[in-house]
């Protein structure tokens, strides 16, 4: 086997190797080249060659996503590093495990004027978990760094950085290992909730007819299914899962937005819950968190193993366990308190469901329309990538077919790698993947496209509405050239040239009838990678929406 001849490097892919972070995504580049040759030479790492750093980051990140292990990222000195920034941060927010190893030079040759040097230590400070800042040396002081990084992204579920110095000569190698490695393991604690917490939560809930459960974004599975056909049976208790909660029951609100529409505040106060009990991560309906914001619950729970988000101002307790463990230990404590919490809001949840389906019956093409179509539409078993910004918005007014898995970045909440997510992802799990995305999100990360492993039933759905159009839907929106060149980012552009530049098939529809005859189109096809362009009326879009909101009430 080749080895890179510079000892450091060695350490870095001996301990990879043996904390099994084998997925490597490497961006070209000179610094990094005893990395790469290491990397590369080892058969155990599966080796990617993305070439922008940014997308290498989404893509990297599509795959710990999925496979739920970390994954490394390797480039070059400079302002290469920088742009592994944007994953980096949404890794943080969605507890991804992410390792970043960047080349540096030696730390005599900073700020000197030497070429492609910036001040690369500590650049992620705000955002990373843990950053070891090595010397050139293979020492121990570095084993434990190297061991401590990888530790801690896979235990805190998060990003780490790893920054390498190394001096010329770059190149050189060797057939035998320099280095003698210390592996340091990672032992995972379980977490169990105190029996006087479960006495005291229990006995709140026995006392409460008002519980309400709030999901966001969890691994398909993640969750026992037993512990959600149990809390379904509670008439005091309603539980509200977002689409990418990837939790299903026929009791389970799972379109939110339809239901939590403007109310007077007499509705709102009966819908106020008692208790609140939260898991999973970011939520993504405003119009949920506006609620609970104002009619604020009198305790909040969140349970997760790492961290607790006070998204409504209301957190009274953080339990630090799995949703798993917590339910296995408490649900034989609680009783089934009379009410009709759950009756009040089913009643409303099925009167949202007729109004929504006659108002999608009579409304013009637009991206609604689209959405109902493409969601109705989409093959079963599948992985569904939604972009941010309108498209994941769209989503959650609609049901989507319990054999889909569901997936968006919502740590913090941007549109700049969903397109490499979604390759990364689909790379990841094998399964067939679906991404469904915006113009701006997917003009602003067409880059992912410049990608050699994209695979042959990989397809993007592009609603293309000429810009932000979510911007519409906002206060102080008016129609005047700032808010159409500054807010909404107007243009005429289209992906048929991008599609033939990177070899993807490439079909567009612009009605009803069109769009489901493409759709038939797009998963007939599994030859290879295939965008469908829907055109919708950039001027009627928000208007559509505004009065669908209006008439469910």
């Amino acid at each position: 086997m080749i080895y890179p001849k510079i000892p450091l490097a060695q350490s870095i892919i001996e301990i990879c190797n043996a904390k099994g972070v084998h997925d490597i995504i490497i961006s070209p580049g000179s610094r990094n080249a005893p990395l790469t040759i290491g990397f590369t030479n080892n058969p155990k790492f599966r080796c990617y060659s993305i070439a922008d750093e940014r997308c290498a980051a989404f893509f990297a990140l599509g795959i710990a996503q999925q496979t739920q292990k970390p994954v490394a990222v390797v480039c070059t000195s400079g302002s290469a590093l920088l742009n592994y920034y944007p994953a980096l941060a949404e890794a943080f927010y969605s507890q991804i495990p992410f390792i970043v190893i960047s080349a540096d030079r030696p730390t005599d040759k900073i700020d000197i004027g030497d070429g492609q040097t910036i001040r690369q230590e500590n650049v992620f400070l705000n955002h990373s978990l843990y950053n070891a800042n090595l010397t050139e040396a293979a020492t121990k002081e570095n084993d434990v760094s190297i061991n401590e990084a990888i530790n801690v992204a896979i235990a805190q579920k998060g990003p780490v950085h790893i920054n390498v110095p190394f001096e010329e000569p770059l190149y050189e190698t060797t057939k035998k290992l320099s280095v003698d490695c210390n592996i340091y393991d990672t032992f995972k604690i379980n977490n169990f909730v105190s029996q006087d917490d479960i006495a005291s939560f229990s006995n709140l809930w026995n006392q409460s007819d008002k519980i309400l459960i709030l999901v966001g974004e969890c691994t398909p599975n993640s969750v026992e299914q037993k512990w959600i056909d149990l809390l379904a049976t509670f008439p005091s208790v309603v539980v509200l899962t977002e689409t990418i909660s990837n939790l299903h029951h026929p009791s389970l609100i799972n379109t939110i937005d339809t239901l939590i529409t403007p109310f007077g505040s007499k509705e709102f106060t009966e819908l106020q819950p008692q208790i609140l009990i939260t898991f999973g991560g970011m939520i993504v309906s405003k119009r949920v968190k506006s609620f609970l914001r104002k009619y604020k619950p009198n305790h909040h729970w969140h349970i997760d193993e790492l961290r607790a988000y006070d998204t409504f101002g209301t957190l009274t307790k953080h339990l630090i366990a799995h949703p798993n463990q917590f339910f296995k230990q408490f649900l034989p404590f609680v009783n089934h308190v009379k009410g009709n919490y759950k009756a009040t809001f089913e009643a409303i949840h099925q009167q949202r469901k007729i109004k929504h389906q006659e108002y999608l019956s009579k409304i013009k093409f637009s991206d609604l329309k689209a959405f109902e179509c493409i969601l109705s539409n989409l093959p079963n078993h599948i992985q569904l990538q939604i972009s941010n910004s309108s498209p994941i918005r769209y989503a959650q007014l609609f049901s989507i077919d319990t054999t889909i898995e569901v997936f968006c970045n919502r740590g913090t909440s941007g549109i700049d790698g969903s397109t490499s997510t979604a390759i990364g992802a689909a790379v990841g799990s094998k399964k067939p993947t679906v991404l469904i995305t915006g113009d701006v999100g997917f003009l602003y990360d067409s880059n992912a496209l410049w990608n050699n492993y994209i695979p042959k039933n990989f397809k993007i759905i592009l609603i293309n509405n000429g810009g932000g159009g979510i911007f519409r839907i906002l206060p102080g929106h008016e129609e005047t050239e700032t808010f159409n060149t500054f807010f909404e980012t107007s243009h005429c552009l289209t992906a048929e040239h991008l599609a033939k530049m990177y070899q993807f098939d490439y079909i567009s529809s612009s009605d009803e009838t069109s769009l489901s005859n493409s759709l038939k189109q797009l998963f007939k096809n599994n030859d290879k990678p295939t965008i469908l362009e829907v055109f919708t009326p950039t001027r009627e879009n928000n208007k559509l929406l505004l009065n669908y909101f209006e008439a469910l009430v």
